[in-house]
């Protein structure tokens, strides 16, 4: 299944068409309900915790998840796209 349809590459570029982070913020909250936005914002803080050295049990503990989904991103950051280990980069030049 080709994922990186025309659908998800306009989206991407709406994100990208972002200066400030106030903006980006109301994007998307329009695009997504607040579940969502936790659910993804959920999965960054874990991505974070991990890279940090922590535990899965105690990643788990700390961001109310089970291990199992603390593995599941584990292994996406291992063996995904790189696009986690990209982020944590570029998030960490610009705090």
């Amino acid at each position: 299944m080709a994922w990186k349809t025309p659908k998800l590459r306009s989206f991407a570029r709406a994100i990208l068409s972002f200066n400030k982070e106030e903006e980006l913020l109301d994007f998307l909250r329009d695009v997504h309900t607040l579940e969502e936005l936790e659910e993804v914002s959920n999965r960054w803080q874990i991505v974070q915790l991990l890279n940090n050295g922590m535990s899965y049990r105690a990643v788990a503990k700390e961001a109310g998840v089970s291990t199992t989904t603390v593995t599941r991103i584990a292994h996406w950051m291992k063996h995904g796209k790189g696009g986690y280990t990209k982020a944590l980069k570029q998030a960490d030049t610009k705090e």
